[in-house]
């Protein structure tokens, strides 16, 4: 019989950086072998929490809310946590997969929120306190209403800050008129001039084993995995499973949006499959109350995904 009875996964509030550290405190309660490490801190000092688990030799990693308005694939991804903690506790097989035999071979590692303050500052709004608080303010037009912010706590949207045709795409912001700090599409000063962005891609680069990632944003059901044509070996076999495991689409990016993502980072420089996929439908941001429907429709795919790679 499946035990996991955690109080997140009955929370009908939003999933800011307050609820995610609570959720981690009663898993790491209950399964004495998930551990909890930190990739490094947000601008505004949050800790950004990597949770892993298992021995395996190969890392498999799992990155959620990359932008603030997508918190909801944070709670997703802590969802998918606790069910594969439970799995593995009580040696279960779910999907096809052996989870102790998994864990033997792999390590699962997760980063459900990597833009922290983004997130607080979507759900929450920006507090006259905020050290930064005028000049956000001002990024926002004056409004105090942040429920479509996507960037981080000064302004920049972290999916573009990544060294993947970076200096291309500072031509495109030019061009739209995005020149500074805003709720979404500056990429920054220069590539991984952000601490979250700069402590996952050091994580990525001292770990040379990590053999695919899984990064989730909102919405429409697609998989993106190329970047200007390329991307790593293997990964257009891989991406036809996803999709098979999943029924979300493979898709191409176009626009502003085919430039300086972790998808597009690990196309073109690091050379590991990695796989973006935009969870759910509906407008942005996605309301709680899909957070079910879209873990159970990629809940399988979670547990397959590193036998793919």
């Amino acid at each position: 019989m499946r035990r996991v009875d955690f109080s997140f996964l009955t929370s009908i509030t939003p999933f800011d950086h307050n609820e995610l550290m609570s959720a981690i405190g009663e898993m790491c309660a209950q399964y004495d072998f998930l551990d909890l490490h930190y990739i490094g801190t947000s601008i505004l000092n949050r800790p950004i929490p990597l949770l892993t688990v298992g021995n395996g030799a190969r890392k498999v990693l799992y990155v959620g809310a990359h932008h603030g308005m997508e918190w909801i694939t944070s709670f997703v991804l802590c969802r998918f946590l606790a069910s594969v903690c439970d799995a593995f506790e009580q040696k279960e097989h779910i999907h096809g997969v052996s989870v102790p035999l998994l864990f033997d071979c792999v390590t699962l590692c997760i980063i459900p929120m990597l833009n922290p303050d983004g997130v607080s500052y979507q759900i929450h709004g920006v507090d006259d306190e905020n050290p930064l608080f005028e000049r956000v303010l001002a990024m926002n037009g004056g409004e105090r209403d942040f429920q479509h912010w996507q960037a981080n706590a000064r302004g920049v949207d972290l999916n573009h800050n990544y060294d993947a045709c970076f200096h291309e795409y500072k031509k495109i912001e030019a061009e739209n008129g995005i020149l500074q700090g805003a709720p979404t599409r500056f990429s920054g000063e220069h590539p991984e001039s952000e601490p979250e962005v700069s402590a996952l891609c050091n994580w990525i680069r001292f770990h040379e084993n990590v053999s695919g990632i899984l990064t989730l944003h909102t919405q429409g059901e697609e998989i993106y995995y190329r970047c200007r044509g390329t991307c790593a070996k293997r990964a257009p076999a891989i991406a036809e499973r996803i999709s098979s495991l999943c029924g979300y689409r493979l898709a191409e990016a176009e626009g502003a949006a085919s430039f300086g993502g972790l998808t597009d980072w690990c196309a073109l420089e690091a050379r590991i499959p990695c796989f973006t996929l935009e969870c759910g439908r509906g407008i942005n941001p996605l309301p709680f109350e899909d957070a079910g429907g879209i873990y159970r429709k990629l809940e399988r795919l979670f547990f397959r995904f590193p036998m793919l790679l």
